[in-house]
């Protein structure tokens, strides 16, 4: 499996636990396996896992970084999902370069998310992207 493929499946199932939040991350990952959707893939489970697993601290950089009056709770749970999973990327995992993180984030947006969130998910991530390097 590729890391883009992996990268689509964790974001499948944080969007997945945004719905279903009485169940724990390995039960959804179990059903989704159970039911053939779901490869067990390391990198998929690991980055899902870390981004659940700071949430709170993921949604506090992604609403210091919203403009224009626009608040979490407008983001779309799609794009939401996806803009969680390139900043876990984008802080937590150094081996992937973060124009990558971006780059995919923007192409999950694309393919799930409506028509104009692509550019939304773009704009948001090189927002926090400058602010991580100006933390250098």
């Amino acid at each position: 499996m590729t890391r883009k493929e992996a990268r689509e499946q964790a974001f499948i199932i944080i969007f997945e636990k945004e719905f279903n939040n009485e169940y724990s991350l390995d039960e959804i990952i179990e059903a989704a396996k159970d039911a053939e959707l779901f490869d067990a893939d390391e990198f998929a489970i690991n980055i899902a896992k870390e981004t659940l697993a700071d949430i709170e601290n993921l949604d506090s950089v992604i609403s210091s970084n919203l403009k224009g009056g626009w608040r979490i709770g407008r983001i779309s749970k799609v794009s939401l999902a996806i803009l969680r999973l390139a900043i876990c990327e984008m802080t937590k995992f150094n081996d992937i370069p973060v124009s990558v993180s971006i780059n995919e984030a923007v192409e999950l947006a694309k393919k799930y998310a409506a028509e104009e969130d692509s550019s939304f998910v773009n704009g948001l991530l090189s927002s926090v992207n400058k602010g991580l390097t100006a933390d250098v």
